[in-house]
């Protein structure tokens, strides 16, 4: 507000403002500056690195794209974080999975929710480290707190009995406190008991996922091979 106060007292005397008027146009100043700032911080916290839009996304690279265009551009509108609703990618490294899932987490800071975009092996890491010095209830609030967790690259390695736990608890406590986790995964559901361990723990999490949950399969080649020195369009 001090920044802007000269201007402002200029802009309401030129326009025979009130001094309520130019108050509230002070105030208006301040509050889009806050909104900015919190955005910011929300896209620093959500460790996305690059903000994508939706304009970025090339539907015409394949059918199931077109088949799906519809359910992609209604979770731009967030209504599923209100529900909790889970959201899976499932398709063939380089087909935009991660691409589209930092589309929507952009979209999630516009609105000022709090996101966390992170690889499963970075998470499950980071969990695993904090059993030795017995920090992990605390660390796994850093996953299982977000409105909104974004979890990259599930079924790219095997996970051991541990690792699968550790999952296990960051997917029931978010479905228990109806909090949406996107996840993007090269693997169908139907193979996750050869990447979590074994079948119990998989059909654990599988279906506290699927029971509220937007399903996207994409398919196509690899658009990281087709835009290779290309700019960043997926």
């Amino acid at each position: 507000m001090s920044q802007h106060l000269d201007e402002t007292l200029t802009d309401a005397a030129s326009k025979n403002l009130s001094a309520a008027e130019a108050f509230e146009a002070l105030l208006d100043r301040e509050l889009e500056a806050r909104q900015t700032r919190s955005i910011d911080r929300r896209f620093r916290l959500a460790r996305l690195q690059a903000k994508h839009s939706i304009d970025s996304f090339n539907f015409n690279h394949h059918k199931t794209r077109l088949q799906c265009k519809s359910r992609i551009l209604r979770l731009l509108d967030l209504g599923f974080l209100e529900k909790g609703t889970a959201v899976v990618l499932i398709g063939n490294p380089g087909v935009g999975k991660t691409f589209l899932a930092k589309i929507i987490a952009w979209r999630a800071c516009q609105a000022n929710r709090r996101v966390l975009f992170t690889t499963a092996m970075d998470m499950l890491n980071h969990l695993l480290a904090s059993q030795v010095d017995h920090s992990l209830i605390r660390k796994l609030k850093l996953y299982t707190e977000p409105t909104f967790l974004l979890i990259d690259e599930l079924g790219y390695l095997s996970l051991d009995q541990q690792t699968s736990n550790l999952f296990y608890q960051v997917i029931s406590t978010r479905h228990s406190h109806n909090r949406s986790t996107l996840i993007t995964t090269n693997t169908a559901f139907s193979e996750w008991g050869n990447i979590l361990h074994n079948t119990t723990i998989a059909t654990a999490i599988a279906d506290r996922l699927v029971e509220n949950s937007e399903i996207i399969l994409l398919g196509g080649e690899s658009l990281r091979k087709a835009n290779k020195g290309q700019p960043p369009t997926e």
